[in-house]
């Protein structure tokens, strides 16, 4: 899951034009979560994927890279 979700997550988040302080902000994690996630270096917890699935619009299988 980490590379294709930290892959995802980049794409979603530059689509929509924000940068990881902004993102950080939104869903209740600090920038530095933001950018391991990012880096593959930590996964989310649930209630963080269920919080970015809510916040790009997109589900949860989309994010985690289990659907095109």
């Amino acid at each position: 899951m980490e590379s294709c979700f930290a892959e995802r997550l980049k794409e979603l988040r530059t689509e929509k034009g924000i940068g990881q302080v902004e993102l950080s902000n939104a869903i209740g994690v600090s920038k530095g979560v933001i950018s391991l996630w990012e880096n593959g270096l930590r996964e989310p917890k649930l209630s963080n994927l269920l919080a970015l699935a809510q916040y790009f619009k997109v589900s949860l299988d989309y994010l985690a890279g289990a659907e095109e």
